[in-house]
């Protein structure tokens, strides 16, 4: 059989040191109900050996008392050896006077101590000594709430006889978290200190009449300092103790009951955690199944690593970056990628682009007709009346395209963003464990996308200025004017022809200006029809060439030849952060099936 104490490092009781002078037998080994709940507790134990407690947490019984409530002296009758105290845990917890999270595992083998596994909470103190922190009460209220608030765990509370229990600080930390007392088991210590006359309180307690818990209580008597000092033996304490409570005028009855001793202790607190593991194995496989199925699902997204053979790399390399080739390739082919397609995001600016070709419209047409207007004063030279200078009209085209430039810059600059960004996305869902081989990958991506850049906004001005030449083909624009003469007649159809005579004005100086002013104007408009035709296409599409189609092609010639003398060790190194969560995710994986497989075969 075995017993096992998971007792926290830090100053307890006294400090006092006791030694076993060997085991006493409490004949449990041949219990029918032990034998039972055995295999029970031994798959908890199994389950913990392989480290799941890491995962889950598992049943539990957790000891908790105030300092010198003989919480210590318990653990010692149950176990039949002296646990460690005082400067046995100094290295852990530092010359005795403070506590820390480690665990001192205490495994007991031997086929006359009960199968359990307890977890042994520092003493409640309240007034820090002999150099304790000045925060040591918090210190260890904080790490008992740690382990009482689980609902896996069952509250081993300890409390003298010699006090008021409803006062006991131990014992209202366990009424906070299990404030039904569904969890908790107290034990009374120290009954041979009870004041006469308090006998019959503490019957009271112990039927549950003060204080109700549902697991009840149960009266120890366990060996005294002097009985420590004097290295009384373990088995022969017990006997002392049996004879107490058998003689007890007040107690001899709890004993009968099962309620008195630590033999009594013992195989109540078996039975206890034993019906409390079989309670938790269903929800405890439940978890143990999604923990599983998560860390799955996590190590999905982290691939397998570079294998571990030098002659493997160059070939796994090369298939990475055919794989991310492909990607890319499938990105500008197409704008698919696997957080949807590019053009969705692309099309935006391009509607921003010829919205705002189309809101300039009539701010062209504004300042063709106000230099009509000031035609003779401002413009005319040494043409005659009526007459018109064309390179004043191309004067007004030229200035109105020209500043169209920067709008068409800003909008290759949004895409620009767009494009890197996407292909940095692709570069690093696709090598997100190689750090070298993403950083190499994404400067070439910024560098490619820099001279696609300039080239594209080279073309972008040598297009504007080509703009500001005026020209288009005599059939296009005749096909426009003969467009809107028609627009023009079906809707004049109705008009009365005699207000062409009313057009005929004349301005101060006697001329007619009914060409210049009434047509002109229109027919620059439709020429701008032309230009903004020219415009709103060619330099989404000469854009998307250049930062899309030309750079991924770019791109995937640049890094096909990356592999040719390549450091293929250094490319592959991995991040060592991602390294550690790949291996601990394999072996909380491997952990969790090595539980389901253990609990599935004990049961």
């Amino acid at each position: 059989q075995v017993m096992e104490v998971d007792k926290y490092s830090g100053y307890d009781s006294q400090g006092e040191e006791s030694s076993s002078s060997g085991p006493y037998t409490r004949g449990s080994s041949n219990n029918p109900f032990i034998e039972s709940v055995r295999p029970l507790i031994e798959l908890i134990d199994s389950l913990k050996c392989i480290g799941l407690d890491e995962d889950i947490n598992l049943p539990s019984i957790a000891v908790v008392g105030d300092q010198s409530s003989g919480k210590s002296s318990v653990l010692e009758a149950l176990s039949g050896v002296a646990l460690p105290r005082g400067s046995a845990q100094d290295t852990l917890a530092g010359n005795s006077v403070g506590i820390c999270d480690e665990l001192i595992t205490l495994e007991i083998s031997s086929p006359d101590v009960c199968d359990l596994t307890l977890i042994d909470l520092p003493g409640i103190t309240r007034v820090p000594v002999n150099g304790q922190p000045e925060d040591i009460g918090d210190q260890i209220r904080s790490l008992i709430l740690k382990h009482i608030d689980k609902s896996e765990a069952i509250i081993l509370v300890v409390v003298p006889c010699n006090v008021d229990i409803a006062t006991t600080e131990a014992l209202r930390m366990a009424q906070n978290v299990d404030p039904e007392g569904l969890r908790t088991l107290a034990i009374l210590t120290k009954p041979d200190l009870i004041d006469r006359g308090a006998e019959m309180d503490v019957l009271n307690i112990v039927e549950g009449k003060v204080i109700p818990l549902s697991k009840g209580y149960i009266i120890v008597r366990c060996r005294g300092q002097s009985d420590i000092n004097n290295r009384l033996p373990f088995e022969k304490a017990m006997e002392a103790e049996q004879n107490f409570f058998r003689k007890h005028p007040y107690f001899s009855s709890l004993l009968a009951e099962g309620n008195a001793s630590i033999q009594c202790l013992a195989l109540k607190l078996t039975k206890e955690l034993g019906d409390h593991i079989k309670k938790s194995l269903p929800t405890l496989t439940e978890q143990i199944q999604n923990k599983l199925l998560n860390v799955q699902r996590d190590l999905k997204n982290f691939d397998q690593g570079p294998p571990l053979s030098e002659e493997l790399m160059g070939p796994f390399l090369s298939e990475i970056i055919l794989m991310f080739s492909d990607q890319i390739n499938e990105l500008s082919r197409t704008g698919h990628s696997s957080d949807g397609n590019i053009y969705t995001v692309l099309r935006p600016v391009f509607k921003k682009w010829d919205s705002h070709l189309r809101s300039t419209e009539a701010t062209f047409k504004e300042r063709v007709t106000k230099m009509i207007e000031e035609y003779n004063e401002v413009h005319r030279g040494r043409e005659l009346l009526t007459f018109s200078e064309f390179c004043e009209f191309e004067c007004v085209i030229q200035n109105h395209v020209a500043a169209l430039q920067e709008p068409a810059i800003e909008t290759l600059n949004d895409i620009r963003e767009i494009v890197q960004d996407k292909f940095r996305e692709v570069c690093y869902s696709s090598f997100e464990q190689y750090p070298p081989l993403r950083y190499i990958i994404s400067n070439m991506i910024n560098d490619i996308q820099s001279k696609q850049e300039a080239e594209a906004e080279k073309r972008i001005k040598e297009f504007i200025n080509m703009e500001q030449l005026v020209f288009t083909q005599d059939k296009v624009l005749q096909k426009k004017l003969d467009e809107s003469e028609l627009l023009e007649k079906t809707g004049l159809a109705s008009s009365d022809t005699s207000n062409f005579d009313e057009d005929m004005t004349f301005n101060s100086k006697g001329c007619s200006l009914l060409d210049t002013r009434n047509m002109v104007p229109d027919k620059l408009v439709l020429y701008y029809e032309i230009v903004y035709q020219r415009l709103t296409d060619y330099v989404p599409m000469l854009i998307t060439l250049f930062m899309l189609k030309d750079a991924a092609k770019t791109l995937r010639y640049q890094i096909i030849e990356l592999r040719n003398g390549a450091d293929v060790c250094k490319l592959l190194s991995e991040d060592p952060d991602r390294e550690r969560i790949r291996a601990d995710l394999k072996h909380r994986q491997d952990r969790l099936s090595q539980a389901l497989d253990l609990i599935s075969n004990r049961l």
